[in-house]
């Protein structure tokens, strides 16, 4: 059994569908930051069958809950202070997303203007469907990439 040591304060990112952790690594840029990261992947899960988790020794506000929310709305968030889950967020969608995702409508502006910011809207929420802000295209691609 494999056994990854306790945190003292951080965030654990728990049921995580399996294999997914190194994407949300990634989109999260915990590679940028200066704290240990342990990420365990295809572990087992009553509920989930298997899963992936991901451990952060960094306050919470290091993190952008919002990247985490359009990706999978499902996975829990325990905050951990003194070694013990001190919070449970649930995520949602978010209303916003920024710079996750790119507008694929080659007439839309952030085509010829690069250094625009990307901004996707929740247009639907039961149906989960995001919208460009400046030309509303919807989004087409998978938000579990």
């Amino acid at each position: 059994m494999l056994n990854v040591g306790q945190l003292s304060e951080g965030v654990v990112l728990d049921h995580i569908k399996a294999g997914k952790s190194m994407t949300i690594y990634h989109d999260l840029e915990l590679d940028k930051l200066d704290c240990c990261v342990a990420i365990i992947k295809n572990a087992r899960s009553n509920k989930m069958g298997r899963k992936d988790i991901i451990k952060v020794e960094c306050p919470i506000d290091t993190l952008d809950l919002d990247i985490l929310g359009f990706i999978d709305h499902n996975i829990t968030v325990n905050i951990i202070k003194d070694g013990e889950i001190v919070e449970k967020k649930q995520l949602s969608l978010p209303k916003e997303v920024h710079n996750v995702i790119k507008c694929k409508n080659p007439r839309c502006i952030t085509s010829i203007e690069q250094e625009l910011e990307q901004i996707f809207i929740l247009a639907d929420p039961k149906k989960e469907i995001y919208r460009c802000k400046y030309c509303e295209e919807k989004y087409r691609g998978s938000r579990n990439k």
